[in-house]
Order: C-alpha cells, then sequence, then structure tokens
C-alpha cells in the first residue's frame, strides 16, 4: 500500500500596490504636471482620447470638480492598458495633496470618484532659538517653515511678532502630515511653549462643547475680542462692496469698509489692543486717519477723523475701546462719517463679517480634564530639553 501524503501549499498573499485607489501592476502609469495654459482637452487628446469621450468628461457636473480649474503644477495620472494598445483608461487629477479626482475614459461609463490619498501622522516636538526671525529660526534649525505661519497665527492675540528679540524661544508639539512618505503639512498643534523677552506663552489645544480652542496654563483663552463697532451710536451708511459711486468723485470704485453715519465729534474707539502704526493726514482721501496694528494677521483704519483724540501718536499702545479720534468729514468726503477698515494679512475684508474669535475661558465644568491634560503636554514640553533635542525634525 503505498501511504498517501497531504501535500499542503503556502500561499503568500501579497497586497497589491495602489495609486490613486488603482492597483498600478495592472497598467501603465504616466505620471506629470500640468503645464502653463494647458487644459484637459490638450492632455487627453495627446494622449490619443477620442474627442467624444473628452467633450463627456467636460460636461460631467462641476460640483464634483470643475476641470477648467485645474492649476498650472498640479499632478495628474493617465493609466493605459499593459497590451501593445496601451489604450488610455483612466485620468486622474489631484487637487491637493489629498484631494484627487478620477475619470475612467470610457463612452461608456465616463463616471468620476471623489478620492483621497491616505494622511499619515507623525507625532513631534521640537524647538528652536530666535537669532534674526521666526521664519529664519525654522530654517536654522531644519524645521519645517510652515510652521512658523502656525505659531505666529497661534500666538498672534500674546505676541507681538514684529518686536521679537534675538534670544527668544519655542518649544512645539504637533502633528507632522505625510503623503506618500512625503510631508505635506503641519497638522494639530497639541501645545506649545513661547519665550518672548523671558516670559513664557503657552497655548494648550483642548476641546469642549462650544468647539476647539487654544487656552494658556490657566484655562484663560489665548485669542481675544474685538468691539462689534469703533461707535457706539452711529448707522451704516455704506457697505464694503467691489463696486460703490464714490458719493463726491461720482465715480465707480471698490469700497473696501463700512461708512458709520454719525454727527461731528462723535467719539470713535479702538475695537481691539493694538499699537498706532500710523497717524497722518491724506488730503485727497481719507483725511486724518489712523491705522492700528492688532497682532501679525490684524490691522484696523480709521479715517476722515475731524481730529485726533488726545495722546494719540504713531507708537502709541492702545487698549480696546480707548478713544482714539472724532468723527469728522477731513479728506474726500461728503458728510461727517467714518470710513472704518479691516485688513487680515494685509487684505481688506468686509469689517461686518469679521469673526471675533471666542474669548471664553475652559468652563468650570471641564477644568479637572484640562488640568491632566496641561500637566501631561506640559511635561512632555519641558522634558524635552533633558531627553535630548533628538526629537527636534530630522528634516
Amino acid at each position: 500500500m503505498i501511504p498517501t501524503v497531504d501535500l499542503k501549499e503556502d500561499i503568500l498573499l501579497v497586497e497589491p500596490k495602489l495609486l490613486f485607489g488603482l492597483p498600478v501592476d495592472s497598467f501603465h502609469v504616466e505620471e506629470n504636471n500640468v503645464k502653463a495654459n494647458e487644459s484637459l482637452s490638450d492632455i487627453l487628446t495627446d494622449r490619443g482620447v477620442s474627442s467624444m469621450v473628452i467633450d463627456r468628461i467636460a460636461h460631467l457636473p462641476s460640483s464634483v470638480f470643475d476641470l477648467r480649474k485645474m492649476k498650472k503644477g498640479n499632478e495628474y495620472a493617465v493609466f493605459y492598458s499593459r497590451d501593445s494598445l496601451r489604450n488610455p483608461l483612466y485620468f486622474v487629477y489631484s487637487e491637493d495633496d489629498v484631494n484627487y479626482y478620477q475619470y475612467q475614459l470610457s463612452f461608456d461609463s465616463c463616471n468620476v470618484i471623489h478620492g483621497k490619498n491616505e494622511v499619515t501622522t507623525e507625532r513631534k516636538i521640537v524647538t528652536g532659538t530666535i537669532n534674526s526671525s521666526l521664519w529664519n529660526a525654522m530654517k536654522e534649525n531644519n524645521l519645517d517653515p510652515m510652521l512658523a505661519i502656525h505659531l505666529s497665527d497661534l500666538f498672534a492675540w500674546t505676541i507681538d511678532f514684529f518686536a521679537i528679540q534675538k534670544g527668544d524661544h519655542f518649544t512645539v508639539l504637533y502633528n507632522q502630515d505625510y503623503v506618500k512618505g512625503e510631508k505635506i503639512g503641519i497638522g494639530l498643534i497639541h501645545a506649545a511653549i513661547f519665550n518672548s523677552s523671558g516670559q513664557d506663552f503657552y497655548a494648550i489645544h483642548f476641546e469642549q462643547e462650544d468647539g476647539q480652542n487654544y487656552f494658556d496654563e490657566l484655562g484663560r483663552s489665548i485669542r481675544k475680542e474685538f468691539l462689534k463697532a469703533p461707535l457706539k451710536f452711529s448707522r451704516i451708511s455704506s457697505r464694503f462692496t467691489a463696486a460703490r459711486m464714490h458719493p463726491v468723485l461720482r465715480i465707480v470704485r471698490p469700497h473696501f469698509g463700512v461708512d458709520y453715519a454719525a454727527a461731528t465729534g462723535t467719539p470713535v474707539h479702538t475695537i481691539g489692543e493694538g499699537v498706532v502704526i500710523t497717524r497722518a493726514y491724506q488730503p485727497g482721501g481719507g483725511g486724518n486717519f489712523i491705522k492700528i496694528r492688532h497682532n501679525s494677521v490684524y490691522t484696523t483704519t480709521y479715517m476722515h477723523l475731524s481730529k485726533f483724540a488726545s495722546g494719540i501718536q504713531t507708537g502709541t499702545r492702545v487698549k480696546q475701546g480707548d478713544v482714539i479720534g472724532y468723527v469728522g468729514s477731513t479728506g474726500l468726503a461728503s458728510g461727517p462719517h467714518l470710513d472704518y477698515r479691516v485688513f487680515m494679512n494685509g487684505f481688506p475684508i468686509d469689517p461686518l463679517k469679521l469673526k471675533s474669535p471666542p474669548a471664553d475661558p475652559v468652563n468650570d465644568k471641564n477644568k479637572p480634564v484640562f488640568m491632566l491634560l496641561r500637566d501631561k503636554l506640559l511635561r512632555e514640553l519641558k522634558n524635552v530639553n533633558q531627553e535630548g533635542s533628538k526629537k527636534n525634525a530630522t528634516n
């Protein structure tokens, strides 16, 4: 009798390598970047896609993605069949590092799929010292320069980044995001300590019922509110618009502010704490005007003043609600009013749509949880130097 032998075959299952949700091994793939003035039709026609298919794709609902808005430099990929015909089967456009749109190049099924690349996150603790500027400190310490922008936004309400000094230093605990092993940006900042002029400023991320916010070590919001308006008793006579008939010049031009009609001499208040960076007279425009820098993000301008308040000079530090001037009609004005303007990162925004950040502290019922989180995060930040700088990003 011949003995039987059970043969067990070990099968090794290999995960297929995916690119934009498609198995790379099943296609010939061409990756490229959109060139200047290059359209979808240019790209697909050069790769043998019929005009009928291109027309079908171009008329897919723009609510998914409007391919007329493809940007120069953005990546795209064309997936071809692996046979000798090399037929184009899929076109994928990357809107950004995460979002992509996959188009099937078939007349019968010109559908589109909105996909997202997998984002992986690495938790990092980094430190740096200022020698010249925050941006240069990032470069000198081999850190992601975008972290400078995140930090300046985070501490905009507590630190004057126009006045930071050599020797100021920071420690930050944050998420670094990656797609396909490449850095795509800074994720959540968990906590940070910024030492400016010898004083430590804290930012601790904490979420409660009214949303996510950043607080100092005592649970106070590090963001401050703006007043809703610079006048206490007034009415709006003209709103923010890209096209307004100028009441004096009688021509249509933008009006990037809000006009408050009020009697000459009505007190004008600064909407927030800041520094007067301009106190001047502009004969053919704003007349007597004041410009205040509130932080590294926001500035406000107050125009057509009859006169300036006592003690208001360039360089004067003002507190929220301080009287800085009085309503008038100096400059190019048809009558007494205040032309009030708000700038965010140098660009005018509608003052009536200014979203003043919340200034509420951590709720009393959430304080115990906040304190535990605070202690844990601050231990990580303060121990980074004792543990060595090995945790710094090695970019």
